[in-house]
């Protein structure tokens, strides 16, 4: 994804600690939900902003994050983020409203959350 967010003009830090949990997700999985997830995150960021990757030990669990320095996501929106073919209005298109949905299914899919 690294071209992805250079191309968009951002700048991307990576920042993953050792974990002592192993992870559940193939790799193939878990790549598939973190370019979801980038790809939102280069989709709602100005040219020039900035995409943090987190992955840190958290209550027994590895957590994954990505954050931004987008606009974010309206509070009314929140908690429809996961549903399939929720778009914020006005929002960059790009997308078909598919990826938050098929990111939450694979992480539950493999009993995570």
């Amino acid at each position: 994804m690294r071209s992805q967010v250079e191309a968009h003009e951002c700048t991307l830090t990576i920042d993953v600690r050792r974990c002592c949990r192993p992870c559940t997700l193939t790799a193939c999985k878990l790549e598939r939900v973190v370019a979801n997830l980038v790809s939102n995150a280069v989709r709602h960021t100005e040219r020039g902003g900035a995409i943090t990757i987190t992955a840190t030990e958290r209550d027994g669990y590895v957590a994954i994050s990505v954050a931004d320095t987008g606009s974010g996501i309206p509070p009314d929106y929140l908690p429809r983020i996961f549903d399939r073919f929720v778009q914020v209005p006005n929002a960059p298109s790009g997308g078909a409203g598919l990826g938050l949905a098929i990111a939450e299914h694979i992480i539950e899919a493999h009993g995570a959350r």
